[in-house]
């Protein structure tokens, strides 16, 4: 994969997907890391496929370590989340204006089940796209589930 004349490339080894390389300014840094996984703490993110809604949430440092994520918004247009108060919490900027953040949640598929995929709605991940930085929240709303079906029910 060519990345063009920008410095800086990182070569990062992965199970599923052999070698691949990043911009160093396009890995996303996690100061407290994953829930259950506290000590991964470097990610990339990239498409699993063109069009595709799923991306992948590589760790820099753990070749075995990706997960599937998409944005809650292409399955839940009312997902509300107070992205303010994550922002402001974190020191992000003085105010929520002017931040650009993106939100992900992680999807978890079954092997050989993909009727039976879940997106964690509780657990989103907000990334700081200015900083590349990124923490993994757990929203205190009995709205939301950890296991939201992706796969609409066919009425019968």
């Amino acid at each position: 994969m060519t990345l063009g004349a920008r410095e800086n490339i990182v070569k990062i080894e992965t199970t599923r997907f052999g070698t691949i390389h990043v911009h160093e300014e396009d890995v996303i840094t996690m100061p407290y890391g994953l829930l259950g996984f506290p000590g991964k703490r470097r990610f990339c993110i990239f498409r699993h496929r063109e069009g595709s809604p799923f991306l992948w949430y590589q760790s820099v440092d753990d070749p075995d370590l990706a997960f599937v994520i998409t944005s809650p918004w292409l399955f839940v247009p009312d997902y509300e989340i107070d992205l303010g108060e994550v922002v402001r919490t974190l020191g992000w900027a003085g105010n929520t204006e002017g931040v650009a953040v993106d939100c992900y949640v992680i999807v978890t598929i079954p092997k050989g089940l993909p009727e039976k995929m879940t997106a964690n709605l509780i657990g989103p991940i907000i990334l700081n796209r200015e900083t590349n930085e990124a923490v993994q929240i757990v929203l205190p709303n009995e709205t939301y589930t950890h296991k939201y079906s992706l796969v609409k029910k066919k009425a019968a």
